[in-house]
This record gives C-alpha cells, structure tokens and sequence, in this order.
C-alpha cells in the first residue's frame, strides 16, 4: 500500500520545535517499527535554511513537492507582519486546488489565510497573535478558545505544542484512532485532548509524582462515568470541602467540574465509537451521557456532526 506524502514546509529561521512536530507525528516515531507517512521537508526559500536556535537546516526537497503531497503542513511562520513569499503562497494554493489537506499550525495559519485559504473560514492562531490576526485578516473567523479548527481541507491550530493535537486528529481521520493513540504513547503525549478547552490557563498545572485525594477521585470517576457525578459527590468522595476541593480542582486541571466531566465524556464516547460496534443508546449510557439525544447534543456542539457520523467517518479511516 503506498503511504500518503506529507510535506512539511520549511523557512528561514523556523523554531526547531515547530518544525519538529509534524516530523515526529507522521515520520519515525509514527509507527514505532516504520513510518506510517512518507514525510519530506520542502524548503520554501532558495539556500541555506537557518534555525532560530543557530543551526542550519538542510531540505533535501523544494516546493514542487507540494504538487505531489496529500497533506500539506505549514508549522509556523517567522514574523506575523512579513508577508511570505509569493511563490510559497501560490504553491499552497495550487496543492489546496488539487485536493490536498492544507495544515497551518500556529502562525502557520497567518500563511494560509495570506494565501486566502481561510477566507469565510473559521480558524484559530496563537492566542497572543489571535486579535493581531482578526484584524489582519477580517474575512477569517478567528477561534482563540481553541486547540484545533477543522475545516475540511483546511486545518488550523494553536501555538507549539497545540500543533501536536492538530497533527494526531489528522491521523485520527486518516488512519483511525487506535494508530493515533499508539503514536501518542510513543510521543508521551496525551491521545486526544477536546478542542474545545481553553489553550491558555492562567492557573499552572498541578505537578505531582503521587496519588493525592484529588488524582484518585478523578481517576475513579474517569472509570466509572456513566455514574452520576457533581462537585458535592466527588468533594465527599476525596475527603475535602467544596470550597477546598473546587480550588484543587481548579488547578490541576484548569477548568470546571462540569467542564472536565463533559470533556471525559465526550472523549469515552469517540473512542467507542471508533473502536466497538457497539449503539448509539449503549454508547450513551457507557459514557454517561444517559439518553441518545443527549449524546446527539453534545456531540453537535462539541464536533459539529452526529455520532453516527462520527462513527462512518473514522471507522472507515
């Protein structure tokens, strides 16, 4: 079977780690054994490419590869006020015109929309270049709040580490959330995180190498969601006040009970539906959601699209 080719582009003075992340999604790392992707960085400009950290890049391929790539990734962009070069914008262009899947990760997606590739779109940038970007480029509907846009044909993502997120629901779509996942544990990295959670959290994340009452709880409820919960349940369940336990809560993982718990759900119904055949009542009830118009609902609002559909679309990746 002939691998699909992603072509990732390179620039001058690209951050290594933007770089990186689509090469380590979709190249060695992918399969663990092979790669799963024929995978080539594609100079956008004519010499020696330099990183921002000081080395140099040598890109075995040039911007006709983009002509014979199925996936297209633009993982950043040097400065938002320079306007990329005209023969890279017409490339994407043309690969865009052909069918191919148009990735801008981070100030990736400044490129594609100044190829006019998200124009009437929606999509989403670095949340520090968000507003700079809805002004630069009033026909997009700039997303802040998110990981990922998907739009189709084009995709979208957030900064840096975002890019990831992006990368592994391309796979998710094209080889199915089983392959993603894998490709996650090698990466150390979680397999799905919902687009749509907050990017920026003021509050740090809990760094702990120990069980604490809260970890725990959260670990039971994770197992046991198609029980009711609420934040009295599970304040009672750890052993703390509701005052005491919200906090904790609150910044170890950023968000709301409410929130976290819709998150978890959503999450366990795609992988059922990915991976059991399982109804669309059952799935309802395993993750908690209790009804299937109640799933149907979430689903919309989370994914735009049904479960059923969900289900044909990345069970048949």
């Amino acid at each position: 079977m002939t691998k699909m080719r992603v072509a990732v582009v390179a620039f001058d003075l690209i951050r290594p780690f933007h770089l990186s992340v689509p090469c380590a999604v979709f190249g060695d790392t992918a399969g663990g054994d092979a790669p799963l992707f024929d995978v080539r960085v594609c100079a956008a400009e004519p010499g020696e490419l330099r990183a921002q950290a000081g080395f140099g890049i040598d890109a075995r391929y040039g911007l006709r590869e983009l002509a014979r790539a199925d996936i297209v990734v633009v993982p950043s962009w040097r400065d938002p006020d320079e306007i990329p070069p005209a023969p890279l914008l017409a490339a994407l262009r043309r690969a865009h015109a052909r069918g191919a899947l148009v990735v801008g990760l981070c100030l990736g997606a400044w490129v594609l929309a100044a190829a006019g590739l998200l124009d009437g779109r929606r999509a989403t940038t670095h949340w520090r270049w968000a507003a700079r970007f809805a002004e630069r480029y009033p026909g997009v509907r700039v997303d802040p709040n998110v990981l990922y846009v998907d739009e189709g044909d084009v995709l979208t993502s957030a900064g840096t580490a975002a890019g990831i997120d992006c990368c592994l629901h391309v796979m998710r779509h094209y080889l199915g959330a089983d392959t993603a996942a894998r490709v996650a544990r090698i990466l150390v990295v979680p397999p799905h995180r919902q687009g749509s959670q907050a990017q920026y959290i003021e509050q740090p994340v809990l760094a702990t190498a120990r069980d604490t009452p809260l970890t725990k709880t959260l670990a039971w409820a994770a197992r046991h969601l198609d029980a009711a919960h609420s934040l009295d349940s599970l304040a009672a369940r750890a052993a703390m006040s509701r005052r005491n336990f919200t906090r904790h809560f609150r910044r170890h993982t950023g968000t709301t009970v409410g929130q976290w718990l819709l998150s978890q759900r959503l999450a366990l119904a795609q992988r059922l539906l990915e991976t059991t055949a399982q109804p669309v009542e059952r799935v309802a009830e395993r993750a908690g959601f209790g009804t299937p118009l109640s799933l149907r609902q979430h689903f919309a609002a989370a994914f735009n699209t049904t479960p059923s559909m969900y289900r044909r679309e990345f069970r048949g990746g």
